[in-house]
């Protein structure tokens, strides 16, 4: 975790995908790492998922395309949050080629997702748009699978116990 928050492989453009179940603190971590990265001049921009391709799909239809296009690849990290939530037609599937592939190997994206890796092939669907995808995606990236009860769960049951607000406790990483 001491070697993510130094941010090394952010200036190394390489990936980064958390996974989990819901409320294991995936998108805290996430922005726990963007906030990090900010601290240390990098420019950062979360989105999630779904608001991205809502702003793409927009930015087709008004001409703004190429110029959202530069402002997404000119971030030093790119975090997509809620990734695998909804079914993603054809036309996101070749905007998120495009995102990926324009920012391979010159900046950093990070996914989180509470969707198993194993299952991000199916879920983006077409074949061989889903290989192109999660081999710039996942090829010499870093992976972290968060276990653990939701957070959420923990507070509220904090909250009624306590009445103080509760704990919270941190949730097992693996890479």
């Amino acid at each position: 975790m001491a070697a993510l928050a130094q941010c090394d492989w952010i200036r190394r453009a390489h990936n980064l995908c958390i996974t989990g179940p819901t409320g294991c603190g995936k998108t805290w971590l996430a922005c726990a790492l963007g906030n990090q990265a900010c601290r240390q001049g990098l420019s950062v921009r979360y989105l999630r998922l779904p608001t991205l391709f809502e702003q793409l799909r927009i930015a087709h239809g008004d001409g703004s395309y190429p110029r959202l296009m530069n402002r997404l690849l000119k971030m030093d990290l790119l975090i997509l949050g809620d990734w695998g939530l909804q079914k993603v037609s054809a036309a996101q599937r070749q905007d998120l080629m495009e995102v990926i592939e324009e920012r391979h190997g010159r900046r950093s994206s990070l996914i989180a997702s509470q969707l198993p890796i194993e299952h991000w092939h199916e879920y983006i669907g077409e074949a061989t748009l889903a290989d192109a995808i999660l081999d710039r995606l996942l090829h010499g990236g870093h992976r972290l699978k968060l276990s653990g009860e939701s957070m959420r769960k923990q507070q509220s049951q904090g909250h009624a116990e306590a009445g103080d607000g509760g704990a919270i406790s941190y949730n097992s990483v693996t890479a």
